[in-house]
């Protein structure tokens, strides 16, 4: 058994279609959007970083040249006493420089910090770079305590965050390997950048979703536009021609009658079959065209609802007295149940309209010697109202869809019965006007049941309007 509930207040068709086209025109700008901000945060990181990593290369590479051109000219073959020689080994942004001979230990070098070289040495300690391979490491960096007159401060934080690059080049004379040249590149810099870069280009894309939505809603109206356009003139042209057959129609089913009253049709059976026939097309007719009337007058909101104090119970029996010769004559058993009070406020024909459908519809479907059962009740919130029948029951897969106007699940059987797919529509509208629910359970060949929930409280706010 399966459950389908349709909720109060079903929004706008239209409505919802602009809101979800909005959404999806919305939706890939900003998918644009964020493939943008990727791709230039990606292409702008990678190229600031890349052209960091050739400068520290090159750098590595002039002072690991200056060394083994120093050691060629004064045919040394070690690196102790470098010290004391003149040579410039510095660069822009250079944190630190260290030269060790081949067994890791130091002989010269420089640092920014200089209290930290225990610590930028363990950092390259024993460690004999690939080619092209730069390490990355992030030190906090802690200021050594400065002392001023009583009048300064010192406004500098205690420690900060510092992004390394570190490369190293090994240093040969005459083809023998006799130490290391390490230098670290302070790239703090760059990642500052990246993260104001990153904060930029996020309220850029802030902005311009503000901006793509409001584009999204401007396209999706201008979308919706001539279909709400052709919507209306097809509701205008459904109540006009409803409103024009009716004459017709009503017309033809006078002369009808007219004519089974002569004697020659009576005394005639081809012709009082075609009669009957005739008329019970004409009838049929009737009903369709009555009933798109009131959709079309729905879609429009012409419909002139009168919200009072009704008796339920005396309105539902009424309708059960005018469908008793139909059940009869299908053998359908129809039992009432209702509480002492059900004085409810709603629109009394609509009321009626209402019980009228789902009542002709249980005793349609339902088999030869079946049961009808109709059941109010009254809560504290809200009154109900159920129809519980023994007929062929609705698929699953079709539950959602017999609210949908002209929808029928057994085609064959409904052309024979006689309906056309907008009784259970009707049905809905009218329980959606009073601000309540209608929802169906049903299992192939055992039954169906319909239950309409309408609250107290929102039908008599609606009276009061």
């Amino acid at each position: 058994m399966k459950n389908k509930f349709f909720k109060r207040g079903d929004p706008d068709l239209f409505k919802g279609t602009q809101t979800r086209l909005t959404m999806q025109y919305s939706g890939l700008l900003l998918l644009f959007l964020l493939l943008f901000v990727v791709v230039v945060y990606t292409l702008l990181y990678v190229v600031i970083l890349r052209d960091q990593h050739r400068e520290l290369e090159s750098l590595t590479r002039q002072e690991t040249r200056i060394i083994s051109e120093y050691l060629a000219e004064s045919t040394r073959n070690e690196l102790w006493g470098l010290s004391s020689q003149e040579l410039v080994l510095a660069g822009v942004d250079q944190f630190f420089y260290y030269v060790v001979d081949s067994k890791g230990h130091f002989v010269m070098g420089s640092e920014t910090m200089p209290h930290m070289r225990k610590e930028l040495l363990a950092l390259v300690e024993g460690w004999v770079p690939k080619r092209n391979q730069i390490r990355e490491e992030t030190l906090n960096v802690t200021f050594e305590e400065r002392r001023f007159d009583s009048e300064q401060i010192d406004h500098r934080p205690a420690s900060v965050h510092v992004r390394l690059m570190i490369d190293g080049s090994p240093i040969f004379y005459k083809n023998q390997f006799i130490g290391m040249v390490y230098i670290g590149k302070d790239v703090s810099f760059a990642y500052k950048l990246f993260d104001r870069l990153l904060i930029l280009l996020l309220g850029l894309a802030v902005l311009f979703a503000g901006v793509a939505i409001l584009i999204s809603y401007m396209m999706s109206k201008k979308a919706m536009e001539p279909i709400s356009a052709a919507f209306n003139r097809q509701k205008e042209f459904v109540g006009d021609a409803s409103h024009e057959l009716r004459t017709p129609l009503s017309v033809m089913l006078s002369s009808i009658d007219a004519m089974e009253m002569t004697d020659g049709a009576i005394e005639d059976p081809f012709a009082g079959k075609l009669l009957k026939n005739m008329k019970l097309e004409v009838k049929r007719m009737t009903g369709l065209v009555s009933d798109l009337l009131v959709l079309a007058r729905a879609d429009s909101g012409t419909v002139n609802r009168s919200y009072e104090s009704i008796d339920l119970y005396v309105e539902a029996r009424n309708v059960i007295e005018s469908l008793m010769p139909h059940a009869e004559a299908n053998h359908i058993a129809l039992h009432f149940h209702a509480q002492d009070d059900m004085n409810v406020t709603g629109d009394r024909e609509r009321i009626k309209q209402l019980l009228y459908i789902l009542l002709d519809n249980a005793v349609k479907y339902s088999p030869d010697g079946g049961h009808v059962a109709l059941t109010l009740s009254k809560e504290e919130r809200e009154w109900r109202i159920s129809v519980k029948d023994e007929g062929i029951g609705i698929h699953p897969d079709e539950q959602a869809r017999i609210f949908d106007r002209f929808y029928r699940s057994d085609k064959s059987r409904t052309r024979a019965l006689g309906g056309h797919g907008l009784g259970l529509s009707i049905a809905k509208w009218i329980v959606d006007i009073h601000k309540g629910t209608i929802s169906v359970e049903s299992e192939l060949n055992k039954g169906s049941i319909f239950t309409v929930n309408i609250p107290l409280d929102q039908a008599v706010s609606k009276a009061r309007k």
